[in-house]
């Protein structure tokens, strides 16, 4: 099925506001509605985020108070569109449940893209950070049972496995490894260009849920977990956002925001199987098309260019669907464990040198790693239930890391761990 925003007739801009009654969205069940109901919400509220924090700076970033009305306008819509999904979230859903899915969004998109792209840079990038959320998934699906005896196959159903990866641990890298090389909006496919702006969005929306959420965490042991995996979804933002293109104008990144948000909800849209969530994913992406065309005008207006200039197909690429990736992830973990990154490379750890940034920074942040956290929940767990927690289909794709009554966090952070 095709379709082109461009050739859908949009609403007036004004008439996108809704009321404060219209925000207050009826809550999907925590454990009645699908699991990927629960994510596709996470991933929309990033998008919104991510499109409001852009408005903000282009606005910062114009002197025409003409044009600052009109993204002032979009943007107060976009607001109300991503208070309106989060409403979605249910009261009793608590944050370590939402952080489940988070991982668990993390983890099924990615896989799904790293699938799907066509260059090669995008598809390393992301198989790369891959085997990271993965394990945080595991990490905090092992914090979950211990604080409160609650199982993650609960929340994540049959679609995605819980097991470890490359550890923790062996994310914390010096901040010149997370450059990498840029795509070319003019060479890069349709699809590609979609899948670097939203997989930066979405990793942004998880540094700042654990950022900012954090710190609210009932007991120590959960706030410290949260600030160590925050701090690897900053590398991850650093990471992924190198990929999108440096060089695209302030209207034509506008453009490509809206184009990319309509994209969004119509593959929600397409994939929901929550009836009310459904309505309202269809209610955003008209709203989303009269977005996109006001962008349409203002590149138009200021810059002289048609939107085909920038996008010069407006079908929408192949939409984004959510499904299991069992298979994909453990052949990825199998192939790719003990990868590190090297500045806008990937190397394996028993091949980068003994002076490589990796190993400086690993030295001033991870003083005694018996003492980092991530490190300590899995132990935790196994002191009190004999073994860590998995949800495993079958037996371990790496060898070192089949054993259930211990952590192993040196595979991919020190060389020569694995045979």
């Amino acid at each position: 099925m095709t379709f082109n925003p461009f050739e859908e007739k949009p609403k007036k801009l004004e008439s996108c506001i809704m009321s404060f009654k219209e925000l207050a969205g009826k809550p999907y069940d925590k454990l009645e509605s699908s699991p990927y109901t629960r994510v596709r919400c996470i991933l929309m509220n990033g998008t919104e985020y991510e499109s409001v924090w852009f408005g903000h700076q282009f606005h910062r970033h114009s002197s025409d108070n003409d044009l600052r009305r009109t993204i002032a306008l979009i943007r107060r819509n976009e607001q109300q569109q991503q208070k309106l999904i989060s409403s979605l979230k249910p009261i009793d859903e608590n944050l370590l449940e939402t952080t489940i899915a988070y991982e668990q969004l993390a983890v099924d998109l990615t896989a799904f893209l790293a699938q799907k792209v066509n260059d090669k840079n995008i598809k390393n990038a992301l198989d790369f950070a891959l085997l990271e959320d993965f394990d945080h998934l595991y990490r905090y699906a092992n914090m979950l049972e211990s604080d409160m005896n609650l199982k993650a196959e609960d929340y994540v159903g049959d679609y995605t496995e819980i097991m470890p990866a490359r550890p923790t641990i062996a994310h914390h890298r010096h901040p010149y490894d997370s450059v990498k090389n840029p795509i070319c909006n003019k060479t890069a496919t349709p699809f590609d260009k979609c899948a670097v702006n939203i997989i930066t969005a979405a990793e942004q929306q998880t540094m700042n849920y654990y950022m900012n959420l954090g710190g609210f965490y009932k007991n120590q042991k959960g706030r410290e977990l949260y600030t160590e995996i925050a701090m690897v979804e900053e590398q991850h933002v650093s990471h992924y956002g190198s990929l999108i293109d440096p060089t695209a104008s302030w209207f034509e990144m506008c453009l490509m925001h809206e184009y990319i948000e309509c994209y969004l909800y119509y593959s929600m849209l397409n994939d929901e199987s929550d009836k009310n969530v459904k309505m309202v994913w269809e209610k955003l992406l008209e709203q989303e098309i009269s977005h996109l065309h006001a962008a349409a005008k203002n590149l138009k207006k200021y810059e002289k260019k048609e939107w085909q200039e920038v996008i010069p197909d407006g079908k929408f690429p192949e939409l984004i669907t959510f499904k299991s990736n069992k298979n994909y992830i453990r052949n990825i973990i199998k192939d790719t464990i003990e990868n590190t990154a090297n500045r806008e490379d990937y190397i394996n750890i028993n091949d980068l040198p003994q002076s490589a940034d990796f190993f400086v920074y690993q030295r001033k942040v991870v003083k005694n790693p018996e003492d980092i956290v991530s490190h300590k929940v899995i132990e935790e767990h196994i002191d009190r239930f004999k073994e860590d927690y998995r949800v495993q289909d079958k037996v371990h794709p790496v060898k070192e890391l089949e054993n259930r009554k211990t952590d192993n966090f040196n595979i991919g952070r020190i060389p020569k761990t694995t045979k």
